[in-house]
């Protein structure tokens, strides 16, 4: 957590000043890699590594990212692993939070107000539009908050809405972080976290009550699959 916390400092503050004036490609290359040197710190210092299943299923185009969150890890591993240029929907108050939410609002992500959900929903369609007509990907946890390892929350619609609407496709990514990196805890367990990317759903013909219901199924059922104990 102390290096994160550093690293949070020497990145967030530049790119929290300097972001909004420098090329959003050299910005976001610059947080892709603040999240790979997380990830190579969570190895070294406390034996946690990954393995990523379904690499075959990255689309080589735009595309909208729904994934499970269960803890602080896929935010980093996303940010490092996935295209830099990715435009993120995240909660408003999080641009609140010291050096990592200034740099976040300078990467331009697409805010929600929970306390108006309507708008929210019509930010998302819109800007979601937007963006990925600009050929950037957008990423979406559509459980809307961390959930505890074994347990599922309601998915929220708006990234099927956004894919029902522009017709890009839908990448599911599921994973068994909340085992190893658990929900509001500082502690990190030894042992290799799976991350699986399915493959991508075509929107067309379908709505979005089937897009969501098929997004949440294949995500829920691939963790359940997932091992659920790491090393103690």
């Amino acid at each position: 957590m102390l290096f994160l916390s550093i690293t949070i400092i020497l990145y967030g503050l530049p790119i929290g000043i300097f972001g909004w004036i420098l090329p959003y490609r050299l910005v976001s290359k610059v947080s892709q890699h603040w999240g790979k040197i997380n990830l190579q710190a969570l190895k070294l210092i406390c034996g946690l590594g990954y393995q990523v299943q379904g690499k075959e299923n990255l689309p080589s185009s735009t595309c909208i990212v729904l994934c499970k969150h269960q803890s602080a890890w896929e935010i980093i591993t996303l940010r490092a692993l996935l295209p830099p240029e990715n435009t993120w929907v995240v909660k408003r108050e999080l641009l609140w939070v010291p050096f990592f939410g200034w740099a976040l609002a300078a990467l331009r992500p697409i805010t929600i107000d929970r306390d108006n959900a309507r708008r929210s929903l019509q930010e998302l369609l819109n800007q979601g539009k937007y963006w990925l007509d600009k050929g950037r990907w957008i990423t979406i946890f559509p459980e809307g908050t961390r959930v505890t390892s074994g347990k599922r929350q309601h998915y929220n619609r708006g990234g099927a809405m956004l894919a029902r609407k522009t017709g890009y496709p839908v990448l599911p990514i599921a994973h068994n972080a909340g085992v190893f990196w658990r929900r509001r805890d500082l502690k990190k367990y030894p042992g290799e976290i799976t991350l699986v990317i399915g493959k991508p759903l075509n929107p067309e013909r379908l709505s979005a009550t089937e897009i969501s219901r098929r997004v949440e199924e294949w995500i829920e059922g691939t963790v359940a699959e997932l091992p659920r104990r790491g090393l103690r």
